[in-house]
């Protein structure tokens, strides 16, 4: 029997790196609208440095005008040290934090200015801390289908490290394509393998993708066994610490479209999504 999907839903990427301020009036009324979709969960700010992420420098001032229910609703929130983790275990409505955890050195240290090994070291005291506040951690395994900067990169690596992650209790991990680069094949290999050898953790992809090969990259993630998507509406975002020309986020619509052609009942409002989708409009202009 089939595990329910979990669709992500992710204004966070979409805001981070947009190139003008986004006030926090309208990201909350947009957030709150998100919020009456029906998605598993939104992805809704990181607590990170302002000066690395100024768009999410009022994180902690979104969150305290959420319309948040504990039975209807999951907050996640990203965070690149235990710093920012400590800072986010104030907020009881918050559910999950996100991590990004890089197979590729030099976007770990872009990301997070520290090393792969550091990292993990990070995700450890992090893990505990969630245990101690009732959260649970998602892993981003970031640059997880390669990268730009000719770092070694194999599917090997990736499951190395996926096993590391997963021997420290981390219940989810998402596959993360941070630029775009990976091929319908790839998504479909690594995630199958890794759904197969780690049924007890949750397998998730972050796939960025064109209006041109959306379908080729979700067919393979579904058809791989996955049972986790991150999405954006309109397909906004992207990392801003990635610093090359970025393809944007896997568009939500295309998730829901692919999903329910595929027989899913995802148990969305779809009223309030068409309304979610016209606010993005107007907010991401």
């Amino acid at each position: 029997m089939k595990l329910p999907v979990q669709l992500i839903e992710c204004p966070r990427d979409a805001m981070q790196g947009w190139s003008h301020p986004i006030a926090t009036s309208d990201k909350v009324a947009y957030i709150n609208q998100l919020l009456k979709v029906g998605f598993h969960t939104i992805d809704f700010g990181s607590f990170v440095s302002p000066k690395a992420i100024p768009q999410m420098a009022d994180t902690a001032d979104v969150i305290r005008q959420l319309e948040y229910d504990s039975n209807r609703h999951n907050l996640l929130a990203i965070v690149a040290n235990l710093r920012g983790a400590e800072a986010a275990m104030s907020f009881p409505n918050i559910d999950y934090l996100g991590f990004p955890f890089s197979v590729s050195p030099t976007f770990q240290r872009r990301n997070t200015n520290s090393t792969i090994e550091e990292s993990l070291d990070t995700v450890k005291a992090i893990q505990q801390l969630c245990t101690a506040h009732n959260k649970q951690l998602v892993v981003y395994l970031s640059m997880g289908f390669g990268n730009p900067y000719g770092d070694a990169w194999s599917p090997q690596v990736v499951f190395d490290w996926a096993n590391q992650l997963a021997s420290l209790g981390i219940g989810t991990l998402s596959l993360a394509d941070t630029v775009g680069v990976a091929s319908p094949d790839q998504v479909h290999d690594l995630t199958a393998y890794l759904v197969q050898q780690m049924p007890g953790t949750t397998i998730g992809v972050h796939l960025h993708a064109t209006a041109q090969n959306w379908r080729e990259k979700m067919k393979a993630a579904y058809t791989a066994g996955c049972r986790r998507y991150d999405g954006a509406l309109k397909g906004f975002g992207g990392c801003p610490m990635a610093g090359n020309d970025l393809v944007g986020n896997m568009d939500t619509l295309w998730l829901i479209e692919y999903l329910e052609e595929s027989g899913e009942d995802l148990g969305l409002d779809k009223e309030a999504l068409d309304k979610a989708v016209s606010m993005a409009g107007q907010i991401f202009v």
